[in-house]
């Protein structure tokens, strides 16, 4: 089983989680018409297929032990419930926050979302496994949560200041649709972190690559259950059924995959970097991604076009706090031990 050895390699690794968990959804952009409740049924697979080769391959390579299907054999029963409940839960805040995308964009999505979930999942992880410098957690989780706020602050600005009246209040109204779905699903959110590490713990845990794949299987036999709800009461758009899915090209199932497959990339990596830094480190520095997200909507899908001087000043602070927060977090450890 291969692990990182120092801490230097774990932060490159929480670099990795950053940039593909705030990267992924971009699938959901390319993709352009094909809607989200579609995608997330080759999202899930992306992500149980990308967890079941890398349990073959570093899970079971390397100096490292137990290997992944050892592992996975003399896991103990709660352990594996975990790490499943991890998958399920997490599956329906991903929902929620993708909707939150599709109605709202890049730049509400994840920073709400996202954002949320830093805050729940760090404070959870640090009362389950304390490791860092609890106030410097805390001032680094409040710069985190402050720039969640400028975000929210920009776009309401932002609608109110582009396009006709009735553009303007369309698009606010479908800003604040996205915000409520972002900040359920950035609660839930905060939540699975937290059960992945429960079924960690113990003489009969798993180790990061057999709980990555268990977790795989939550979220991939999970989707089947939520979109039987999703596909009759979307979250925007007319209803659809699983025939909707088998009319769907090569072209849109690629990227459902691929956007799975980089979100677990992602996840694994933070796993792995938990077993140095510890839990509530590596999940806070993983949701830089919030970072990535509203850079791609900003830079790339120019989500923010037309706003203003003012605008793009209160976007430079919203990443100026996301940075602050992300360094003062990266610290915390090294801190402690001192």
């Amino acid at each position: 089983m291969t692990l990182p050895h120092s801490y230097g390699l774990a932060l490159i690794l929480t670099i990795l989680t950053m940039f593909c968990w705030g990267s992924w959804a971009n699938a959901l952009k390319f993709a352009k018409n094909w809607r989200f409740e579609l995608l997330y049924y080759d999202y899930s697979i992306g992500v149980a297929l990308a967890a079941l080769v890398a349990g073959l391959t570093f899970g079971t390579l390397g100096p490292g032990s137990p290997r992944f299907m050892d592992d996975l054999a003399h896991a103990g029963g709660i352990n594996i419930f975990y790490g499943f409940l991890g998958g399920v839960i997490f599956n329906l805040s991903n929902i929620l926050v993708v909707g939150a995308i599709s109605v709202a964009g890049m730049g509400v999505g994840f920073p709400v979302g996202v954002g949320l979930a830093l805050v729940v999942g760090v404070i959870w992880n640090y009362i389950l496994k304390p490791q860092g410098n609890p106030w410097l957690l805390a001032l680094g989780v409040s710069l985190v949560l402050a720039a969640v706020v400028v975000d929210a602050i920009v776009y309401r600005m932002h609608a109110a200041s582009t396009g006709a009246p009735e553009d303007a209040d369309a698009k606010r109204k479908a800003t604040w649709k996205g915000i409520r779905l972002a900040v359920v699903g950035g609660i839930l959110m905060g939540m699975f972190f937290p059960l992945v590490e429960k079924g960690e713990t113990g003489p009969n845990g798993l180790h990061p690559y057999a709980v990555a794949f268990v977790f795989g299987l939550g979220v991939l036999l999970s989707v089947f259950v939520y979109n039987l709800y999703f596909l009759k009461r979307p979250i925007a758009g007319p209803r659809l059924s699983f025939g909707d899915y088998l009319k769907g090209n090569a072209w849109v199932h690629f990227l459902g995959i691929a956007g799975g497959a980089m979100w677990m990339t992602g996840s694994l990596a933070n796993f792995v970097a938990a077993s140095v830094v510890g839990p509530a480190i590596s999940y806070a520095l993983g949701q830089g991604s919030t970072m990535v997200g509203a850079l791609w909507g900003v830079l790339v899908w120019r989500e923010f076009a037309g706003g203003g001087a003012r605008l793009n000043r209160l976007i430079v602070l919203m990443f100026v706090l996301f940075v602050a927060g992300l360094t003062v977090v990266s610290v915390a450890k090294q801190a402690a031990a001192q």
